[in-house]
Protein backbone atom coordinates (compact mmCIF):
# COMPACT_ATOMS: atom_id res chain seq x y z
CA UNK A 1 0.00 0.00 0.00
CA UNK A 2 1.66 2.81 -1.66
CA UNK A 3 1.23 6.66 -1.93
CA UNK A 4 3.72 8.00 -4.76
CA UNK A 5 4.65 11.46 -4.51
CA UNK A 6 5.78 12.68 -8.31
CA UNK A 7 7.32 16.26 -8.62
CA UNK A 8 9.09 17.86 -11.76
CA UNK A 9 8.58 20.49 -14.44
CA UNK A 10 5.24 20.19 -16.72
CA UNK A 11 5.05 19.41 -20.44
CA UNK A 12 4.11 22.26 -23.02
CA UNK A 13 1.90 21.02 -26.10
CA UNK A 14 4.72 20.97 -28.28
CA UNK A 15 6.76 18.30 -26.15
CA UNK A 16 8.90 20.51 -24.29
CA UNK A 17 9.66 20.89 -20.57
CA UNK A 18 8.28 24.17 -19.06
CA UNK A 19 8.94 26.74 -16.58
CA UNK A 20 6.23 25.74 -14.03
CA UNK A 21 6.96 22.82 -11.46
CA UNK A 22 4.86 20.02 -10.66
CA UNK A 23 4.21 18.64 -7.18
CA UNK A 24 1.28 15.63 -7.10
CA UNK A 25 0.55 12.53 -5.08
CA UNK A 26 -1.52 9.60 -6.11
CA UNK A 27 -2.75 7.14 -3.07
CA UNK A 28 -3.27 3.45 -3.42
CA UNK A 29 -6.56 3.71 -4.36
CA UNK A 30 -5.80 5.76 -7.22
CA UNK A 31 -6.68 9.07 -6.32
CA UNK A 32 -4.37 12.00 -7.56
CA UNK A 33 -4.02 15.85 -6.26
CA UNK A 34 -1.86 18.65 -7.02
CA UNK A 35 -0.66 21.02 -4.13
CA UNK A 36 2.20 23.08 -3.13
CA UNK A 37 2.90 21.09 0.13
CA UNK A 38 2.16 17.69 0.29
CA UNK A 39 3.19 14.79 2.70
CA UNK A 40 2.29 10.82 3.06
CA UNK A 41 1.68 8.73 6.37
CA UNK A 42 1.80 9.54 9.19
CA UNK A 43 2.92 12.99 7.69
CA UNK A 44 0.06 13.77 6.64
CA UNK A 45 -1.52 13.87 9.85
CA UNK A 46 1.84 15.97 11.82
CA UNK A 47 3.91 17.68 9.61
CA UNK A 48 1.47 18.74 6.77
CA UNK A 49 -0.44 21.23 9.16
CA UNK A 50 3.10 22.40 10.16
CA UNK A 51 3.99 22.90 7.02
CA UNK A 52 0.71 24.85 5.60
CA UNK A 53 1.24 26.83 8.61
CA UNK A 54 4.50 28.43 7.78
CA UNK A 55 4.93 27.68 4.37
CA UNK A 56 5.03 31.21 1.94
CA UNK A 57 5.68 30.82 -1.98
CA UNK A 58 8.28 32.86 -1.80
CA UNK A 59 10.75 30.71 0.31
CA UNK A 60 14.34 30.52 -0.23
CA UNK A 61 15.80 27.09 -0.64
CA UNK A 62 17.33 27.30 2.59
CA UNK A 63 14.17 28.56 4.53
CA UNK A 64 12.56 25.55 3.16
CA UNK A 65 14.89 23.01 3.63
CA UNK A 66 14.97 24.28 7.60
CA UNK A 67 10.92 23.86 7.42
CA UNK A 68 10.77 20.75 5.90
CA UNK A 69 13.98 19.34 8.65
CA UNK A 70 11.80 20.48 11.94
CA UNK A 71 8.88 19.02 10.73
CA UNK A 72 10.26 15.45 9.77
CA UNK A 73 12.41 16.22 13.18
CA UNK A 74 8.94 16.40 14.92
CA UNK A 75 7.96 13.45 13.07
CA UNK A 76 10.67 11.36 14.70
CA UNK A 77 9.72 12.82 18.38
CA UNK A 78 6.36 11.54 17.45
CA UNK A 79 7.13 7.58 15.96
CA UNK A 80 8.48 5.56 18.19
CA UNK A 81 9.61 3.29 15.03
CA UNK A 82 11.33 5.97 12.72
CA UNK A 83 14.94 6.49 11.82
CA UNK A 84 16.89 9.77 12.19
CA UNK A 85 18.09 9.33 8.89
CA UNK A 86 16.28 10.74 5.92
CA UNK A 87 17.37 11.67 2.12
CA UNK A 88 15.46 15.14 0.95
CA UNK A 89 15.89 15.22 -2.71
CA UNK A 90 15.37 18.51 -4.68
CA UNK A 91 14.47 18.79 -8.32
CA UNK A 92 15.59 21.36 -11.14
CA UNK A 93 15.01 22.25 -14.24
CA UNK A 94 18.56 22.19 -15.27
CA UNK A 95 19.90 19.32 -13.01
CA UNK A 96 17.27 17.32 -13.02
CA UNK A 97 17.27 15.38 -9.47
CA UNK A 98 19.41 15.91 -6.56
CA UNK A 99 18.90 13.36 -3.85
CA UNK A 100 20.87 14.24 -0.35
CA UNK A 101 23.13 11.46 1.88
CA UNK A 102 20.93 9.85 4.02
Amino acid sequence: WNDIVVAGFRQNDDGSTSEEPFLGIVDKIGTAYEDDILATGFGGYIALPLMREKYRPDMEEGEARALLEDSLRILFYRDCRALNRVQIAKVTRDRGVLVSDP
